[in-house]
């Protein structure tokens, strides 16, 4: 073998998935698949909103874990809030054409799980989400920002009177 056998060979090993490589930016004018996982972790992000999700956090794990590359937490005040939260950013996203590969703990929902692959979620009730900390695993794993439209939206109103 050759050199430049062995470096595409190096380079091919150590992708997740196996196999194939991914397109670069200059090989097409499509996302890249961590830009294409980026943006479905924000849709999702938005998917929560939409069901008044609240603490919503995008952490790239990219890198760091080999089963995805972004981490979506949100938390709901109740059980019905969690189950209404995973089953909206499940349909939200299933119209999108991004079907979730597994959804787990809708039976209690007090931490629901959905997989979409490239980003995992998890939908907690707020006592759980404390007791298990996942931001305080991932510390020193990249944070996403959320656009400041959507930012603004999720900030808490004032109850009214």
């Amino acid at each position: 073998m050759d050199k430049h056998a062995n470096t595409e060979q190096a380079r091919k090993g150590s992708q997740r998935g196996g196999g194939r490589p991914r397109p670069t930016t200059a090989e097409t004018d499509q996302p890249t698949g961590s830009e294409q996982a980026r943006q479905l972790a924000l849709a999702i992000a938005g998917a929560g909103l939409e069901k008044k999700a609240t603490g919503i956090e995008i952490i790239d794990v990219l890198g760091k874990v080999d089963y995805t590359e972004f981490l979506v937490l949100m938390s709901g005040r109740s059980d019905r809030h969690v189950h209404a939260i995973a089953r909206g950013v499940e349909d939200d996203l299933r119209k999108q054409g991004n079907p979730p590969l597994s959804v787990e703990g809708l039976s209690s929902c007090v931490w629901v799980l959905l997989d979409f692959n490239d980003v995992v979620v998890h939908v907690f009730q707020q006592q759980a989400r404390a007791y298990y900390d996942l931001e305080g695993l991932w510390i020193d794993a990249g944070r996403v920002s959320l656009p400041e439209t959507e930012r603004t939206r999720r900030s808490v109103r004032p109850p009214s009177e």
